[in-house]
Order: structure tokens, then C-alpha cells, then sequence
């Protein structure tokens, strides 16, 4: 082999090593859509198309029997409940169909925005590949987060699916303050903003730091600015005028929220501790250019995160992808950067061994294909068993009776169509949230009476209850007995 020929090589091998890994976490991740694990919302959002197939104009409550609106009424739900109704298919087909919509979309959208800052042909495997594995040494999962273990809970989420339209969204902003787009281009990006901000509220925040750091970056002019203030426009109206739930009465969402997201503040270091590489990158490109938008999008991203901290709005928390992305993107980008080759390498190769960390942590995810028998003990240490189901009690709980259940059943058994008392998450529309969760503390706990018990059931029209072998007395009959001694009664008139 002559020495020119040894460098071709390389580099050809150096392209190809991170394609052909991105290109296994994908198979992986459509695999893992055959299975389509549960844990989770994937119960809120199975439910949520079960309401939309049977009532596309007024389908109340996904959760509960109650007339109210829901954040979860978006139009990517819509047009699921749509072809749910149409088709006859099963919701958790329709799933499985939507994941794959959202997982091309994820992919393709990455492709392109990585390729607004890098012509490299390994640029994009190298960004997927940081995207997924370049977090911590400890598992951490959340929807709206890129993890590869939490994109394999969450691949059918309505998340996943505007992270998509997500990067598509950024690498067409990036193109149109580039090139001074046409007004239609920018009204069309108004559009899409909406779409996003409608699908998923916390990833259309990201959406949002990220484009305005990129319109930062390019300081367009006047002209630009004008469009750009008509899609504004166009999008808040979009926003407005969307029949399903009010968009801005989710800026005063209740104290609910912000428990529920305080664990986003928690072990940082253990969790994200591997994106510090990126942070490195990030001061690379800094001292390269003040007006990186990677950096600005971080800075933006940092910004909101610290406030929520601050404030004691941790919902704000959710906005955490918008400092995580730019850093891992950065991570990936310096291996393919201008400069001298051994710097190159060198980067390479720490990024090489991030990525093998971040690989391990996540190394459960393959159980999720294969079971957990078939993985080695190291690796089913890591494997996180998915939760069974209600499907067994199917044969007798029809579509729309009312449950009597605990927190953690209520938040699946809505997914084959019956109600429960008390929703299984937070619901900032249903205002009598706290008094349906103290009524069914009343029913499960231990001095409770059957004729109190029988009141309740008959407050909230409960026709079955699922609940401990305990809880058997009068006014219930046995049914069926399920997974973990669960027993489903029939309520006794």
C-alpha cells in the first residue's frame, strides 16, 4: 500500500465507523418498536387516541369521565385518532405506527440540520451517535430527552415526534436567515412552530431557543426580521385559534407540575456528567466564532434551566435538551472540525470512549428486543422490566365504564378504553382533580366501610374496582385475579 493510499483509508474507515453504528441504533430502535415497551405515558397517549377514534369533536377526559379539555389533544393525536377510526386498527398499532413516523422523522431531521454546520459525511452519523449516548454514567430517562434507553420508552410519544418536525424545524430556520427566504417560506415556518408548540409544549420551548439562537447567530436584516415577526404572528394565532385546549392557560398550570419535575434538578453530575465534553467543544467554537449558534443555543438553554432552578418552576427543567443538545451536537461536530489532524484524532478518540460509557449505562435497552433472558447478567443488571398491562381484565371492562384503582393501574387501564375515579397524572383542566384523588384514598384504605365504599362507587358511577385481595366484602365480586395478586371485582348493585 503507498503512502497515499494509507490516509484515504483511514479517513474512509473514520466515515464509516460512525455510520454503520448510527445505522444499528436505528435497527435497534425499530425493533423496539415491534415490542413497544411499556412504562410510562404510553397508557396517557393510548388513551388519549382511544377518546379521539370514538369522538373526534368532543372527546372529553382522556383519563376520567368528565367533560373537559386536554393538553393532549394536539394534531399529531388527532390525526392518529383519525386513522384509529378509520382503519379499526388497535391503538397500540396505531402506536407503533406513529413511532415509526416520529423515529424517520427524528432521524432524517437530524441529517438535515446537522448538515447547516457541516458539509462532513460523518457529521450526522457522529450526531446521532452523541445524541443517544453521550449523557452519564447513571440511566436516566424522560420524554423530550435523546437518551437511547428513554428513546426506546418513548418512541411513540407525541415528544418524540416533534423533536422530529424539531430539527426539521431548525434546519430550515437556519437556511432561511441564511438566504433571505421568501415571506411564504417564513409563514410556512410560523405554521410549523405552532405544530410543534401544539404536539409537545416542552419540546416547542426547545424549538424555540434553538431558532432564536440561530436567528441570533445570523443577525439578519430588517427584511428578515419582518418575516420572521409575520410568522410569529401567524404561529400565535395558530396557537390561539386550536379548538381542542387553551394554549395559554398552560403558562399557569398548577403546583402539580413543578413536583413533579424537581427530580430534573437531582444527581446532575451522575446523569449528564459525559455532556461536559460538549461543553469543551462548545468553548472551542466559542473562541472560533462569538457567534456560534450552538453556543447561543446553550446559553439560552443554561439560562432557562438555572431560572426554573431558581424560582422553584421546575417545569422549566423540561427545557434541558436546549443546553444537552447543543453540546452533544458540538461533541460530535469538533472530531470533523477544520485543524490539524492528530487534534482531530486525539478528539476522536475521547469522544470514542464518551460514547462507549454512555453506551454501557444504556446497554439494558437491547432487553427491550430480546428479553431479558437472552442478555448476559452484566447487561441484565441494566434492563428495566416493562410493565405487563390491564389486558386481562379486557374481557369484561368495557369502553367507557368506570375503574375504581390506585395511581399506577390508572395510569394504563384507560388505554383499553374504561375511565377510572382519579386520573393517573396531573391534569390542570380537571378542577376536581383533589377530590377524586382523596376519594379513592378513602375507598383503598384499610378503616373504610363497605357502605362508605358503596357511596363512593356510586358518586362516581364505578361499575369495577382493581384492587388488592384484601378488599374483598360486601358489594364486590371476584372476577379474575391478574399479574402481581391484582384482583379485578365487579361492583354489586
Amino acid at each position: 500500500m503507498s503512502p497515499t493510499e494509507t490516509p484515504s483509508g483511514t479517513a474512509r474507515a473514520g466515515r464509516l465507523l460512525p455510520q454503520v453504528a448510527a445505522a444499528l441504533v436505528v435497527v435497534l430502535l425499530l425493533l423496539v418498536i415491534v415490542r413497544l415497551p411499556w412504562a410510562g405515558d404510553l397508557g396517557m397517549h393510548a388513551a388519549t387516541i382511544q377518546r379521539l377514534s370514538h369522538n373526534l369533536l368532543h372527546p372529553g377526559n382522556p383519563l376520567v369521565d368528565a367533560d373537559t379539555p386536554s393538553p393532549y389533544y394536539s394534531p399529531w393525536m388527532l390525526l392518529l385518532g383519525v386513522v384509529a377510526k378509520v382503519t379499526g386498527l388497535s391503538v397500540f398499532v396505531v402506536l407503533r405506527g406513529a413511532a415509526l413516523v416520529a423515529l424517520t422523522l427524528l432521524v432524517t431531521g437530524v441529517w438535515r440540520y446537522v448538515r447547516t454546520l457541516s458539509a462532513h459525511r460523518a457529521a450526522p452519523a457522529l450526531a446521532l451517535l452523541s445524541l443517544v449516548f453521550l449523557w452519564g454514567p447513571v440511566l436516566f430517562n424522560w420524554s423530550g430527552f435523546l437518551g437511547l434507553n428513554s428513546l426506546a420508552l418513548t418512541v411513540s410519544y407525541p415528544s418524540v415526534f416533534a423533536l422530529g418536525l424539531t430539527f426539521h424545524f431548525w434546519a430550515w430556520v437556519t437556511r432561511a436567515v441564511r438566504t433571505e427566504a421568501s415571506w411564504g417560506r417564513w409563514l410556512w415556518l410560523g405554521v410549523l412552530w405552532a405544530l410543534i408548540l401544539l404536539c409537545h409544549q416542552f419540546t416547542g420551548v426547545v424549538a424555540s431557543l434553538g431558532a432564536l439562537a440561530m436567528v441570533i447567530a445570523a443577525r439578519p436584516a430588517r427584511a428578515v426580521l419582518l418575516r420572521l415577526a409575520a410568522a410569529l404572528a401567524l404561529g400565535m394565532l395558530l396557537l390561539w385559534l386550536w379548538p381542542y385546549y387553551d394554549f395559554f392557560s398552560l403558562f399557569s398550570a398548577g403546583a402539580d407540575l413543578e413536583a413533579i419535575h424537581r427530580p430534573l434538578y437531582e444527581n446532575l453530575a451522575a446523569r449528564f456528567g459525559l455532556v461536559l465534553l460538549g461543553v469543551a467543544a462548545l468553548v472551542l467554537r466559542l473562541r472560533r466564532d462569538r457567534w456560534d449558534p450552538l453556543v447561543l443555543f446553550f446559553a439560552l438553554g443554561v439560562l432557562m434551566f438555572a431560572a426554573g432552578g431558581l424560582t422553584g418552576h421546575y417545569s422549566w427543567g423540561r427545557a434541558m435538551p436546549a443546553a444537552l443538545i447543543p453540546a452533544q451536537l458540538a461533541a460530535a461536530l469538533e472530531v470533523v472540525a477544520a485543524g490539524r489532524r492528530a487534534v482531530r484524532v486525539g478528539w476522536a478518540c475521547v469522544l470514542g470512549a464518551a460514547l462507549a460509557v454512555g453506551a454501557w449505562t444504556q446497554a439494558g435497552t437491547l432487553g427491550y428486543v430480546t428479553g431479558r433472558a437472552a442478555l448476559p447478567s452484566a447487561v441484565a443488571a441494566k434492563y428495566g422490566t416493562p410493565w405487563v398491562g390491564y389486558h386481562w381484565i379486557t374481557p369484561w371492562v368495557k369502553y367507557g365504564d368506570v375503574v375504581m384503582a390506585r395511581e399506577f393501574p390508572a395510569r394504563q387501564i384507560p388505554a383499553y378504553g374504561a375511565y377510572t375515579v382519579a386520573p393517573g397524572y396531573p391534569d390542570v383542566f380537571l378542577a376536581d382533580a383533589g377530590r377524586r384523588e382523596a376519594a379513592v384514598a378513602r375507598y383503598f384504605a384499610a378503616g373504610t366501610s363497605a357502605a362508605e365504599r358503596a357511596g363512593i362507587a356510586r358518586e362516581y358511577g364505578v361499575r369495577w374496582v382493581v384492587g388488592p385481595k384484601s378488599l374483598a366484602g360486601p358489594g364486590l365480586r371476584k372476577v379474575k385475579t391478574g399479574p402481581d395478586s391484582q384482583v379485578l371485582y365487579r361492583v354489586m348493585p
